[in-house]
């Protein structure tokens, strides 16, 4: 019976003993570090621990042996109670252990990245920046012309591109309110609405800042005296609704058609936006300048010569084609 016990003794020893080493080793697997050569990133699916294990061994963030299986199970059941793992994009460190790499899973920020809508884009050029996008998601409605504001916009991977549109177009509405709002009153601009297709003539005609408010003058100007706007922009846009520069210099052909856009040929401003404005355009529009320009011309230096008369505004225009060689530049 002696003999029974002690050999049962012996056989107990010999599994606690299996079962401290194995645990030992266990440990030791856990903290030491893994394969990844360099810091990585890595789009976790949603889905359960196997799922998410595939993913890091395909990754090159783990291993695919039977041991690191065993305690990366092992690991994330006992340490649930840390919180569940996020399906996100996360970034993880190189020769990061299964202990870090639980931690990047279930702590990890993910990444961020941008994307930068320029002033003065039409609404087919911001579609199709939007749908070339990457790490987002889905389909979006057409935005109307002018709905989007100009900024540089965050997100993370899977975001909708129908709720960045959105959340761009609030952007928008939130600008627009407030320069309406603080808009200097003229009888010119009826609405907001007006404000944005001005603004959008602004923004198109000139990227000098200092100018903005000076054409933003000569438009109110000529709408006070029941001119033609007389806006080069406004042609183009008419002839390809907003797909970019026509490929050639506006003949007088051009400046002729009878589009709905056309300011050399409709009286008062476009029936929409041609672009989507930026702040500055904006804060022109709601705050012109002061003064009784009615033309303006490029000056061949990267601006426009203002002219309050006619006979000022044909001397500059000679002066600008001298400056050209003899290019011709038309009227406003």
């Amino acid at each position: 019976m002696r003999r029974v016990l002690a050999a049962l003794g012996l056989v107990f020893l010999v599994l606690v003993l299996s079962a401290l080493g194995t645990a030992f080793m266990g440990m030791r697997h856990y903290e030491a570090p893994g394969p990844l050569i360099e810091q990585h990133t890595v789009v976790i699916p949603h889905g359960g621990t196997e799922q998410v294990l595939l993913t890091l061994q395909q990754a090159g963030v783990v291993d695919s042996s039977l041991l690191t299986r065993k305690v990366f199970e092992t690991a994330t059941a006992l340490t649930r109670v840390d919180g569940a793992f996020h399906a996100a994009e996360l970034v993880f460190p190189a020769h990061a252990s299964i202990q870090q790499v639980l931690f990047v899973l279930r702590h990890g920020k993910p990444v961020v990245h941008k994307m930068t809508v320029p002033e003065g884009l039409s609404a087919i050029q911001i579609a199709n920046l939007l749908e070339h996008a990457p790490y987002m998601d889905g389909s979006f409605p057409f935005p109307a012309e002018g709905s989007v504001m100009p900024l540089t916009y965050d997100y993370e991977w899977g975001m909708p591109r129908a709720q960045m549109l959105a959340r761009m177009q609030r952007a928008m509405d939130r600008a627009l309110d407030q320069a309406w709002e603080g808009r200097e009153v003229d009888a010119a601009i009826m609405n907001r609405h007006d404000l944005l297709v001005l603004a959008s003539m602004i923004e198109r005609e000139t990227g000098n800042p200092a100018e903005r408010p000076v054409v933003a003058r000569v438009f109110l100007n000529r709408l006070h005296q029941g001119m033609r706007l007389q806006s080069d922009p406004t042609v183009v846009y008419g002839l390809n609704q907003g797909a970019g520069p026509l490929g050639h210099a506006l003949s007088h052909a051009d400046l002729m058609q009878p589009t709905a856009y056309n300011t050399y040929v409709i009286a008062g401003l476009p029936p929409e936006p041609i672009c989507s404005p930026g702040a500055a355009a904006l804060e022109a529009a709601a705050h012109p300048a002061q003064g009784n320009q009615l033309y303006f011309v490029a000056n061949g230096r990267g601006g426009h010569d203002f002219a309050a008369t006619l006979g000022d505004h044909n001397r500059n225009v000679s002066a600008f084609r001298a400056g050209k060689h003899a290019q011709a530049a038309p009227l406003r």
